[in-house]
C-alpha cells in the first residue's frame, strides 16, 4: 500500500502531482475538451459521458482504491505557479513480488505540450517509483508513429524493447505499439532505434 488517504503527493521543479480530486472536474473537462483533437488520435475512444460528472467521480474513487490497495498511481499534473492542470500520469498494473514492476502512461493537454513538463513528470514518477515504491521496471508503450510520445521516453531514460502487435484499441481500432522500458539498476546502454 501506498499511503492512507490517497496522500500520495510528488513535487517537480515546476509541478505538483497528486491524486485527482472531486474539485477537478471543470478544469479536467476543459482540459480534456479543448486538447480533443490533440489526445484522440493516441487514446482508446472515449465513451460517452466522458465529461460528465458521475463518470468524473468513478474515477476519483477509482484512483482512491487504487492508491490504497497499492495496484495503481494515478495522478494528476498541477502547475505549482498557478494551479493549472496540465495532464495526467498513472502508474497502473503494479506488480509486486519477483516481477516489481508497473506501467506508465500519460497524457498532457495541448496548450501544455512541448515545454517539458511531460518529462519532468515522468523523471519524477520514476524516481518515486524506484526509491519509494521499490519497483525495479517501470514500462510503457505508445504508437510507432507518436515521435513525441517516444522522445520523451527516450529523453526520460526509457530504451525501446521491441513491438507489442495489436496492443490496444486505440481511436476504435487494434494498434500495434512499441515497448520501453526503464529500469531501476539498467546498465543496457542505449538502445533507441533511428
Amino acid at each position: 500500500m501506498f499511503a492512507r488517504k490517497s496522500k500520495v503527493q510528488i513535487e517537480t521543479e515546476r509541478m505538483m502531482l497528486r491524486p485527482p480530486q472531486h474539485s477537478d472536474h471543470t478544469d479536467w473537462v476543459n482540459l480534456r475538451r479543448d486538447s480533443a483533437d490533440f489526445l484522440k488520435p493516441w487514446e482508446p475512444s472515449w465513451a460517452q459521458d466522458h465529461f460528465s460528472r458521475k463518470s468524473f467521480t468513478n474515477r476519483v474513487y477509482w484512483a482512491q482504491r487504487s492508491i490504497s490497495s497499492g495496484a495503481a498511481l494515478p495522478l494528476f499534473m498541477v502547475r505549482r505557479e498557478d494551479q493549472a492542470l496540465i495532464g495526467a500520469l498513472t502508474l497502473d498494473t503494479i506488480r509486486r513480488g519477483p516481477a516489481q514492476a508497473a506501467t506508465l502512461g500519460y497524457w498532457v493537454g495541448a496548450r501544455f505540450a512541448r515545454q517539458g513538463y511531460m518529462r519532468e513528470a515522468i523523471e519524477g514518477v520514476v524516481h518515486y517509483a524506484f526509491k519509494v515504491l521499490d519497483l525495479s521496471r517501470i514500462e510503457a508503450a505508445c504508437l510507432p508513429e507518436n515521435k513525441a510520445s517516444r522522445g520523451v521516453l527516450e529523453r526520460s531514460g526509457f530504451k525501446y524493447e521491441g513491438v507489442a502487435q495489436s496492443y490496444l484499441q486505440i481511436d476504435g481500432r487494434w494498434r500495434s505499439h512499441v515497448l520501453y522500458a526503464n529500469l531501476r539498476m539498467d546498465r543496457r546502454g542505449r538502445t533507441d532505434i533511428g
